[in-house]
């Protein structure tokens, strides 16, 4: 058995209704994500790929990225650096997702430097040690399986490789917590009904932040399924958190 939110539910059946969810917030998925944020959410990305620190001619591999936030800031932060010999792939299960994301890129005049997969991060549909880089950002608490996700992550990935993965995570101040607790299971799901007519699926999306391993149980697992040097960063006192990890 696996979560959905609080609910128990059969492993076959969760990946189903993780896509539902997002098939029905995809038209207005950035939106949200600006209204529940307040627009930090961008911040917190530009964080990860300063972090990661790409290199012009990597090739990456952005895992659970259908709206292509990642991926376009990668572009963006290589800009003239950016070197034909490295790709940007943008790999989601929710092939409208990956429409949006498609679309919007296209829309801003970048056509070549990204490409667009429907692919599952239990299963992904690459090759062993096929990229120099992988991201996930709001993705990892989605996957039924964690484990099976980073041993996946850790096969694409080249020796000398580099997970990053960007989701939200356990708070360092009870105080705060409380207030969050409140403005997330009181407000968002409210506000997710008024902007895209669907207060369950942001009542899910709650949830599973709630229920999401916290750092040092991240660490942990990345540890056991292959990762080294493993750090992590806390963003705005642990709302989420960053996580860093190696593959030898």
């Amino acid at each position: 058995m696996q979560n959905f939110g609080f609910r128990e539910v059969n492993d076959a059946e969760k990946e189903g209704l993780v896509r539902n969810v997002f098939n029905s917030v995809n038209n207005n998925y950035d939106v949200m994500n600006d209204l529940m944020s307040f627009g930090i959410h961008r911040m917190w990305k530009d964080v990860m790929v300063e972090w990661l620190a790409p290199r012009p001619a990597w090739k990456i591999i952005d895992v659970a990225g259908g709206t292509g936030d990642i991926a376009l800031k990668i572009k963006r932060h290589l800009g003239d650096r950016y070197n034909s010999n490295g790709i940007i792939t943008v790999c989601d299960i929710n092939e409208s997702m990956v429409n949006s994301g498609r679309n919007k890129a296209i829309d801003i005049g970048v056509l070549n430097e990204i490409k667009w997969t429907v692919g599952n991060a239990e299963n992904l549909p690459f090759a062993d040690m096929e990229f120099d880089a992988y991201t996930i950002a709001f993705g990892l608490r989605n996957v039924t399986n964690l484990s099976l996700a980073l041993q996946e992550a850790n096969r694409v990935l080249k020796p000398g490789g580099r997970f990053m993965c960007l989701e939200f995570s356990k708070l360092s101040s009870p105080t705060l917590g409380k207030f969050y607790d409140f403005y997330s299971f009181s407000m968002l799901p409210n506000l997710g009904k008024i902007i895209t007519g669907d207060k369950d699926a942001y009542s899910y999306l709650v949830e599973s932040i709630k229920l999401f391993p916290d750092q040092n149980k991240v660490c942990n697992l990345m540890e056991l399924n292959g990762f080294k040097n493993i750090k992590y960063r806390n963003l705005s006192n642990g709302i989420v958190a960053i996580h860093s990890g190696w593959k030898y």
